[in-house]
């Protein structure tokens, strides 16, 4: 008698499953690897070393700021700190 030939089925078997396993687990990885890689590198960098910003600690009051009141300019200054803050009106 005549034997038909096996029936192929879409299930794969032995090594081929093992294979297909292993296929998709290495591509799972490369692609963790890639993406975690990614993300790394978006992350900024700090500052370099006198380009950081200052605390509130080392910044001068406003009043320091103005020095000697008998000094001409830092009167020019007090009057035209009045006169904008007249036009501007609270902005």
């Amino acid at each position: 008698m005549w034997s038909s030939p096996p029936v192929a089925t879409n299930r794969e078997t032995g090594p081929q499953l093992e294979r297909s396993i292993m296929r998709k687990l290495i591509t799972t990885i490369a692609l963790l690897a890639l993406i975690d890689t990614s993300v790394a590198i978006a992350q900024p960098l700090p500052a370099p070393v006198g380009h950081r910003q200052p605390r509130a600690d080392q910044v001068p009051d406003e009043k320091n700021l103005m020095g000697n009141p008998n000094d001409p300019i830092n009167r020019e200054n007090v009057a035209l700190d009045r006169m904008v803050k007249s036009i501007c009106r609270g902005c």
